[in-house]
């Protein structure tokens, strides 16, 4: 399975067919919660513009705005890169009890926290309002690089952990770059070894790769569909337990090239810690509404993403207990913070 823990009870949304009517939301005018927004809502990406989590924020204005909540509050979406995302976790710390603030929660947080590259912990100094779907991690290359394979880059490294420049985002230590360590790991390759260079988002690191300034890019799955259907990139493996369908039809799994290691990152929802059950309700509920929509589907059937919706609290229950399953893998590669 592509989760850290195996038999973790997990509640798949099933996908829908046909497009229909663009948002459920819109067209069902639910009841809403007894709380709704009474101001403007800014929803803080942790990255830069035009990678995944900025598309999640970016759905999420698009579901907001076409389901006509009460009021008529407006839904901005603003970029805060950096620090590991600290820099956008910053803005809702210093709202609390604030429900008019939302960002994104990710593995990526977890795992750098542990490696000592983030002070916080969203699922805890924050509020967990829903885990909507999880992600796979794939390592590509330029179309001409003499590297055709995953085995064939395994093999590189081992030689000598530092030929290749890799590039991540948002940040080193984060879920992608984990990622794509615990599989080189399992291939024999000293990964505290590797040259790892962060980007503000993966926008930019592709950019990067495909204008020869780096070797490698891990990346998640949406951020690498553009060049590869425009020809521009090889992607050599993907972190899944099985092939994925749409662009990744082609695109071997690890363990499929020998390599024993699969990898998902669960993304979610946070808001402001100390908001009122209401409140949670209300971003719950616009979350699972979300991840039933025709719109939400077809994303995820582009970017062959898994939606996985969780509530409020099973999302904080899932999150500690993957905190837990992360330290494994971070210590077991030798990248765990000290103190960690």
């Amino acid at each position: 399975m592509e989760t850290i823990y195996q038999g973790r009870r997990r509640a798949i949304v099933a996908l829908g067919t046909g497009m229909g009517g663009l948002l459920l939301g819109a067209a069902a005018r639910p009841a809403w919660a007894a709380w709704r927004p009474d101001q403007n809502v800014e929803f803080v990406v942790p990255a830069g513009p035009g990678g995944a989590l900025d598309q999640t924020g970016r759905a999420m204005k698009q579901f907001y705005d076409e389901s006509h909540v009460p009021g008529g509050k407006t839904f901005l979406v603003t970029n805060k890169p950096g620090a590991n995302g600290k820099i956008a976790f910053e803005v809702l710390l210093q709202r609390r009890a604030d429900p008019h603030y939302l960002s994104i929660n990710s593995h990526g947080y977890i795992s750098s926290y542990l490696t000592g590259n983030l002070d916080i912990l969203p699922h805890r100094d924050l509020t967990p309002i829903a885990v909507i779907q999880d992600e796979f991690v794939v390592a590509a290359v330029r179309t001409e690089s003499p590297i055709q394979s995953a085995a064939d880059l395994a093999e590189r490294l081992r030689k000598d952990p530092a030929s290749q420049r890799i590039g991540v985002a948002t940040s080193i230590g984060n879920h992608i770059h984990i990622g794509t360590a615990k599989a080189l790991g399992a291939a024999g390759v000293d990964v505290r070894k590797l040259v790892v260079a962060p980007f503000k988002s993966s926008a930019e690191s592709m950019v990067a790769l495909v204008g020869g300034h780096l070797d490698v890019v891990a990346a998640t799955t949406p951020n690498v569909i553009a060049l590869k259907k425009a020809g521009k990139i090889r992607v050599l493996a993907v972190s899944a337990g099985q092939r994925l369908g749409g662009q990744f039809a082609d695109v071997p799994t690890w363990k499929e090239q020998g390599i024993d290691s699969t990898f998902s990152s669960a993304m979610g929802i946070v808001a402001a810690k100390g908001i009122s059950e209401d409140q949670i309700q209300f971003w719950e509920d616009m979350c699972r509404r979300m991840s039933q929509s025709p719109m939400w589907e077809q994303l995820a059937e582009t970017n062959q993403s898994r939606p996985n919706f969780m509530g409020h609290r099973d999302a904080a229950r899932f999150y500690e207990e993957e905190y837990q399953g992360m330290r494994e893998i971070v210590a077991k590669l030798g990248l765990l913070g000290a103190g960690k």
